[in-house]
Order: structure tokens, then C-alpha cells, then sequence
């Protein structure tokens, strides 16, 4: 689903080698990648010990900010989709005591079930 659905708002997963350099003064030891998702300049990425959420901004993308948010912050969390017909998905995680979910979008080929069963595997 690469550019053009990274163009078009949706999550495409991210290879490994791209992560590596991006990451290496980022992860503790002993904490691994199990999932990350692109969403054009955006990711997300789902570790063994929690959720960071990569920001690149402005026209270059050079001013990049990490949120990290722990596992144990994710207060619950769904996967939607419209049916046979629309193959988009979306995603949402509710954190803390915030009201508005964050909320991703995910076309077909771009497997939500594997981003929810890690999820389900580190949240519950």
C-alpha cells in the first residue's frame, strides 16, 4: 500500500531496516519493535514495553518529536470496519483520562488485526 496510501492518510506498515537508525538511541535495553505503522511522515510504533508515536514536522520533516506512552496509560481500545464492501479500517486508543481517542486509519493490505492482537498482548 506504500506512497499512495501513505498519501492518502493511511497507515502502511514499516520495514525493519528503516527503523533501526531512526530508533537506536531510543529503545532501553531489552525492549524490541513487535509492530510499527507509517502514516506519510508519521509512525507509530508498538515496542515489547509501549507505544511511541513519531511526529515529523514542518515542510522538511527535520523537527521530528517521540511521545512515548506506556502500555499501562492505554485505557481500552477498538478496531472498526464498515463490512465487506469498504476494506478501510480504523483504530483507536483511548489514553489516561483523555476524552478523544487517537485514531488511525488503515487500508486493505494493512493488516489491523496484527496491531490489535499486540495491543491486546501488552495492554491487557
Amino acid at each position: 500500500m506504500g506512497l499512495l496510501s501513505g498519501l492518502m492518510g493511511n497507515a502502511s506498515e514499516v520495514d525493519q531496516d528503516d527503523l533501526d537508525s531512526l530508533l537506536n538511541d531510543t529503545l532501553v535495553d531489552g525492549e524490541s519493535v513487535q509492530k510499527a505503522y507509517k502514516v506519510i511522515r508519521d509512525m507509530f510504533i508498538f515496542t515489547n514495553k509501549r507505544l511511541i508515536l513519531i511526529d515529523k514536522q514542518g515542510v522538511t520533516g527535520s523537527k521530528v518529536e517521540m511521545l512515548t506512552i506506556p502500555y499501562s496509560k492505554i485505557t481500552k481500545f477498538s478496531k472498526e470496519s464498515a463490512g465487506h464492501f469498504d476494506l478501510d479500517a480504523e483504530l483507536k486508543i483511548w489514553i489516561g483520562s483523555e476524552p478523544q481517542p487517537l485514531v488511525k486509519e488503515f487500508k486493505a493490505g494493512d493488516n489491523i488485526n496484527d496491531v490489535y492482537r499486540v495491543l491486546g498482548q501488552f495492554v491487557l
